[in-house]
């Protein structure tokens, strides 16, 4: 059965099919000093300490 061929498109059907529009959520892990929320292999924004070790003096 014959079909049509430019129904929809190249460039929107590749558009559609491309991952570039597709977002992943940042990778969350919990601080052990504080147990806030932080992205991980990063300085904890609310405690300061990265790793065990204060990095950033943050006032209390």
């Amino acid at each position: 059965m014959a079909v049509p061929k430019r129904r929809v498109s190249k460039a929107r059907r590749d558009k559609r099919r491309s991952n570039v529009w597709k977002l992943d959520v940042p990778a969350l892990e919990k601080c052990k000093q504080c147990g806030e929320l932080k992205r991980p292999h990063r300085v904890c924004p609310d405690c300061g300490y990265y790793n065990g070790r204060q990095v950033i003096v943050k006032e209390a």
